[in-house]
């Protein structure tokens, strides 16, 4: 039975798509995994492919996620520099070192739990019922998720950051193109396993992105760790890997759900349920009033997208509460107009005051120089 599903809260392998990409038109260097770390050689080509193929029954473990993209500290907001191990909102981890628990067995049966020293926050799906449970605030929201969604996952949690390394690796995956030299630069043990390294190094130095560093099981081919490498540090701005992993199939007790005694309990329909059953399954989704598609500017990891915020937009979010973080921003200004900046070791943000988003995985003057050009 394969993971794979249609934007599921765990990313078990990579999509077809992106193996296709990669076998007709990735530069594929010549270097393989060396026999002599025990494992047989493998191209980077076959190895794309096992990991686009692989297949397994179940999976589960300890994952553990570190975030360094360095984001200013803005008020309202956790620290860019703390670890969210003693209070572990789901909104936290957006920096910081934090530790997962994970248990899968098939596209409707899966959990998700980020673990702290004064508790847990998990998320639960089973069948069609999907629950968040806040052991700290003693909270849980439970949805009905539609019966034609019996095939595919949840939808995914407040942040697209990577949880897992196998969600952390389709996203490397989906990026490949003419623009990626992809090798295997060896073996490495993560959580006790023999794994191949697979690398994906954008070519050129138009973005802030060093390489990527894929770990794949040499075994079952699922991807075991994933670090993204920034321009702009030593370490890894993301490092998502399992520390102890188990690829049998979980109990089922593991995704039955009871709120504790004194658990306040809130039914919440899901926003895209009513609709979703009658759109054709390769419908494009809609775009919101007032909002027009974002103008890509370049190819590959250097792309940057500009869009138009629809007015008031930016007034209706966080009740305001986003107009009061703009003026923690740096100001910028130039040729295009002026604006904020949010620089990270991975990424550019320029909000202007016309109204406008730029961002891309570059430095801040190719966002300027996207914006200037209309």
């Amino acid at each position: 039975m394969s993971l794979s599903t249609d934007r599921p809260l765990v990313r078990w392998a990579a999509p077809v798509a992106a193996v296709a990409v990669i076998a007709g038109a990735t530069v594929l260097t010549t270097r393989s995994a060396s026999a002599d770390a025990g494992l047989p050689a493998i191209s980077a080509q076959q190895l794309l492919v096992d990991v686009q193929g692989a297949k397994v029954a179940g999976i589960s473990g300890t994952v553990s996620q570190s975030v360094d993209l360095g984001l200013p500290q803005l008020p309202g907001l956790s620290s860019a520099s703390g670890s969210a191990s003693d209070s572990p909102a789901l909104s936290s981890i957006a920096s910081g070192t934090h530790t997962w628990r994970v248990w899968v067995a098939g596209p409707t049966q899966q959990r998700l739990a980020l673990v702290g020293s004064l508790g847990e926050s998990d998320i639960i799906r089973n069948g069609t019922d999907l629950w968040a449970w806040s052991s700290q605030d003693q909270t849980a929201v439970h949805s009905t998720l539609p019966a034609h969604t019996a095939g595919t996952s949840a939808r995914q949690l407040p942040t697209d950051l990577p949880k897992t390394p196998a969600e952390a690796a389709q996203l490397a995956l989906a990026a490949v193109g003419k623009t990626t030299d992809v090798s295997v630069a060896g073996t490495a043990v993560v959580a006790g396993r023999p794994a191949y390294e697979l690398v994906l190094k954008p070519k050129g130095g138009a973005t802030r992105v060093a390489q990527v560093r894929i770990a794949v099981d040499s075994v079952t081919k699922v991807p075991l760790r994933v670090q993204v490498y920034s321009t702009k540090l030593a370490n890894p701005a993301i490092d998502v890997g399992f520390t102890s992993v188990d690829f049998g199939v979980p109990a089922a007790a593991q995704f039955t759900f009871t709120p504790p005694p004194g658990t306040t309990v809130t039914q919440k329909a899901l926003p895209l349920a009513a609709g979703t059953a009658t759109k054709p399954s390769g419908a494009k989704p809609s775009i919101p009033a007032g909002a027009t598609p974002p103008k890509v500017v370049g190819t590959g990891w250097s792309t940057v997208f500009v869009a138009k915020v629809p007015a008031g937009a930016m007034s209706q979010v966080g009740g305001g509460q986003v107009q009061a973080l703009l003026t923690a921003i740096p100001k910028v200004s130039g040729a295009w107009g002026s604006g904020r900046l949010v620089e990270g070791t991975l990424f550019s943000v320029v909000l202007t005051d016309d109204g406008r988003v730029a961002a891309g995985a570059v430095a801040p003057a190719q966002l300027y120089a996207a914006l200037a050009a209309g």
